[in-house]
This record gives structure tokens, sequence and C-alpha cells, in this order.
């Protein structure tokens, strides 16, 4: 099977800067002390100690998706489909990501399809654009439209369909508390605008 390499113009439009305005690790933990002191914290008890530093740690892991681009990822497509032309779906793409408002976890799962167009992707690909759109700031909303908008650009599928189902902590942790709600959000493109490619996607991830 003969891939083809594609990349998209640009750069991704959220990635970070590569400028000198980057704090160092230095400042990111004492960034950390900061908060822990605003909490009421006493930073030099043993519990807290190397805390900065696991802080900044898990942060680089947590929002690694700023230092990845989804064209790197989406720009190997096969094109020996054996005539292929039907709906391709991965469903419940598990995912964790953070508030833009409060910083605090989305948890939820992603359900992804596309219309080929002589080309596929590999199956992993598209958990993996999820993971990285994921491992950033985030709405809902915006989560779902990324995921769709980078498919569609890079493959140029006849239609890509996006489908979240997520908790948001910030609703679940505080403000109004409701533990167990779920939002869900979906993008259509090209045919999958059509009600009957719709209707045929929502079977599919009931099935």
């Amino acid at each position: 099977m003969d891939a083809i390499v594609n990349k998209l113009p640009g750069k991704e439009e959220n990635m970070l800067d590569d400028s000198n305005n980057k704090p160092t690790q230095a400042e990111a933990e004492e960034a950390v002390r900061t908060l822990l002191r605003w909490m009421g914290e006493d930073i030099t008890r043993e519990g807290l100690l190397d805390t900065p530093k696991r802080v900044v740690k898990s942060y680089s892991e947590l929002f690694g998706g700023y230092e990845a681009d989804p064209s790197d990822v989406l720009g190997r497509t096969f094109e020996e489909v054996a005539g292929y032309n039907d709906i391709v779906l991965v469903k419940d793409i598990h995912f964790h990501s953070h508030c833009e408002h409060h910083m605090v976890p989305i948890i939820g799962k992603a359900h992804v399809a596309y219309l080929p167009d002589e080309r596929v992707l590999g199956l992993s690909k598209i958990a993996r654009v999820v993971d990285i759109f994921a491992r950033r700031l985030q709405t809902q909303e915006t989560l779902t439209s990324q995921v769709a908008t980078s498919i569609d650009e890079t493959l140029a599928p006849r239609g890509v369909a996006v489908m979240i189902e997520a908790e948001h902590m910030c609703m679940a942790m505080r403000g109004v508390r409701k533990q167990g709600s779920t939002t869900v959000t979906t993008r259509f493109t090209g045919e999958f605008e059509k009600p009957e490619n719709q209707y045929r996607f929502l079977e599919m991830l009931r099935h």
C-alpha cells in the first residue's frame, strides 16, 4: 500500500509561539509555589517540597498538544483501498482535556467518521488528532470543530462527522455542582451535511 504525505499550509493557529517569551521551568515552578501560598499552604512542609516540580512535569504531559502539529499526523494517507468509498468510523475515542475558563478537566469520548475520496487515513491517526487537540486548553465546541476541520483540510474527504460527549468538571466540581451531566456537540461537513448521512452516522454509533 503506497502512502502519500500531505502537509497543511502554515502552522496550527494555536500552536505555542517559539519566541523567548515562554517562561522557564524555574519560573513555572515558582508560579506553582505562588498558587500554593495563595491557597494558604505552607510550601516548606515535606509533602509540598517537590510539588512545584511535579506539577510542571505533569502539565508538560497534560498540555503536550501545544507542541504537536496535527498535520504531521494526518499528512500520511493511503490510496490503495480497493475502491472502498463508504463511511469510515472510529468511535469511543476516550480523552481528557481541560476547560480554558477554569482549567479543570473535561472527560469524554469522541466519535469521528469520514467519507473517503480515493484516500484513507490510518485509523490510529484519528485518535491521535483527537488527543493532540484535547491536550490543550479547550471548549468542547472548539475541540469538535478543530478535529473536523483538520481532517477535512488534510484528507479532503467527501465529508467529515464528529460527535463529542463529555462531562465538564467545571459543572461537577464547582458552580452548579451537577455530577453526571453530559454535553454533546457535533460538526458535519460535506456530504455529512445531508440528513440521510447524519442518520447513518448516528445509527452506526448506536450499534
